[in-house]
């Protein structure tokens, strides 16, 4: 017991207060409030805002042995058992959404399609979306719309041809850089940097924490 509250006690009123913070929604400059992705895109098209997009993996526990979807967990990426959010924001690094929380298995661009961006991104044409190379067929479909890294040359490439891959590379990195910071703000919560709870827990605490981090961003 701490401040004569039991243990219970301080769980239930968590549990309590968690929905609410993550059915808060995501706070813009505007006074409006963002809780769903379609939300982020009539945003942006009104403001004139570029989206910054990317994801996040957060290691969560490993499932039993012997239980089914065992293998969804591990991220080819981090190898570990991870749980993978997706998180937009603006160029100042305000956080505008964060959702699509999907086992670490599942790639970026799948999560994201799976949310519905293909239909979103023909609703909005004027929309520009600024991502990593993991969404490089989100950009191959899209073109003009959402913009990823360069390809990757081969091995040997002319100089010259090098030269102009790695300053391209270092640009569209420097536009994008800001929904990195968004990323690392959700990581200064320590129950962020590896969930020990219980996994299906996870998603609402993501959004919860989300939501508090937007709503310190526009009030400083």
């Amino acid at each position: 017991m701490a401040f004569g509250v039991d243990r219970s006690t301080v769980t239930r009123a968590i549990g309590q207060v968690r929905p609410l913070l993550a059915g808060r929604g995501f706070a813009t400059a505007t006074g409006v409030r963002l809780r769903t992705l379609a939300d982020v895109f009539a945003y942006a098209a009104a403001e004139g805002v570029t989206l910054r997009m990317d994801a996040t993996e957060i290691r969560v526990r490993r499932p039993r042995a012997g239980r089914g979807g065992r293998k969804a967990f591990v991220s080819g990426k981090a190898r570990q058992n991870t749980i993978k959010s997706t998180v937009i924001s603006d160029g100042t690094g305000a956080t505008l959404w964060c959702g699509t929380h999907r086992p670490g298995r599942v790639h970026d661009h799948t999560a994201v399609r799976i949310e519905g961006i293909d239909a979103l991104l023909d609703a909005y044409p004027q929309v520009r979306i600024l991502v990593d190379s993991g969404y490089q067929g989100l950009a191959k479909k899209h073109p003009g719309q959402v913009e990823s890294p360069p390809l990757k040359l081969r091995p040997g490439a002319w100089e010259p041809y090098r030269i102009a891959y790695e300053d391209k590379r270092k640009q569209q990195s420097s536009r994008r850089i800001a929904v990195e910071h968004a990323i690392a703000e959700l990581k200064w919560w320590r129950v962020l940097q590896r969930f020990t709870g219980r996994r299906e827990l996870l998603p609402q605490t993501v959004d919860a924490v989300a939501a508090l981090v937007s709503d310190r961003t526009i009030t400083w």
